[in-house]
């Protein structure tokens, strides 16, 4: 029998992962509110700990700046330091693919990591001081995944959902970036328990995406018109170093080989992703 605990209650992603492990009987899984005091909460009945609470935005408030660092980083050290004193065997702490900063097109195994905000600041120092607690008895898993999307999710994969749905003209830009689809995530989760696993990971899908193809798959599913055209391209590259243009139509990809692990979790196709996203079977 798996014992997870999620820390970090109503969390989208925490509830995705608790869903898909309570499907299979030799996993149990409860999940913990870290707003309650949680410090009293005993540990030690669980094998591992998924990590989940914190703050994300890409454009994060300065007078946000220490309630960063203290969620982001000094929280989840504080929860991977009761858990290895608690007997627990692994911690899976779901960093971000924003540690890399917003310079980078490819990452490969020797891009250094330069976050560019404190959001990406707190998310690598949480990792430099979570990572030193794995040994043996104490697996650390620390997940770097790029945009995960799937059925109510938040972010920009809703944004361009309701656009396809309203606007059947989009920027012909071309770019190529990894995603991640939530059902893709929730067998990488399992697979990371199952296998008792430690280390840095950046799972994705197998296919890279361009966001006009995503754009136009989208409305295709809801049967609505969708014509790519070079209208908005000046528009596009006069605001190209904008944060929010630079999520939509720059280049972000994974090597490949960063994101094999000896185990099968791709389990979903692009297409089929977007069918189960936008509602159907």
């Amino acid at each position: 029998m798996k014992r997870v605990l999620i820390t970090g209650k109503h969390s989208y992603l925490g509830g995705q992962v608790k869903q898909y492990l309570e499907q299979f009987p030799d996993y149990e899984v409860e999940e913990l509110d870290l707003h309650t005091n949680w410090k009293d909460f005993d540990f030690s009945n669980y094998d591992s700990i998924f990590h989940v609470a914190g703050l994300a935005h890409s454009t994060p408030k300065e007078e946000d700046r220490s309630l960063y660092y203290q969620i982001n980083t000094d929280l989840a050290y504080e929860v991977a330091q009761k858990a290895k004193e608690s007997g627990c065997k692994q911690f899976i702490f779901m960093s971000s693919i924003i540690v890399y900063g917003n310079q980078v097109e490819t990452i490969t195994s020797k891009t250094p990591l330069l976050p560019e905000n404190f959001y990406g600041d707190s998310k690598k120092k949480a990792e430099e001081k979570i990572w030193p607690l794995n040994d043996e008895n104490f697996r650390v898993c620390i997940v770097r995944p790029p945009m995960i999307y799937g059925p109510n999710s938040k972010g920009n994969y809703r944004l361009l959902s309701n656009f396809a749905k309203k606007i059947p003209l989009f920027p012909n830009v071309s770019n190529h970036r990894s995603m991640l689809f939530v059902g893709n995530f929730t067998a990488f989760i399992k697979g990371v328990i199952d296998h008792s696993s430690s280390g840095f990971f950046l799972p994705q899908n197998k296919e890279e995406v361009e966001t006009r193809y995503l754009v136009k798959e989208i409305a295709k599913i809801h049967q609505r018109p969708m014509w790519i055209s070079n209208i908005w391209n000046p528009l596009i590259q006069l605001f190209k170093n904008q944060v929010y243009i630079k999520k939509l139509f720059g280049n972000l990809v994974i090597d490949p080989s960063l994101s094999t692990f000896g185990f099968d979790y791709q389990i979903y196709t692009f297409q089929q992703s977007i069918v189960i996203s936008e509602g159907g079977d």
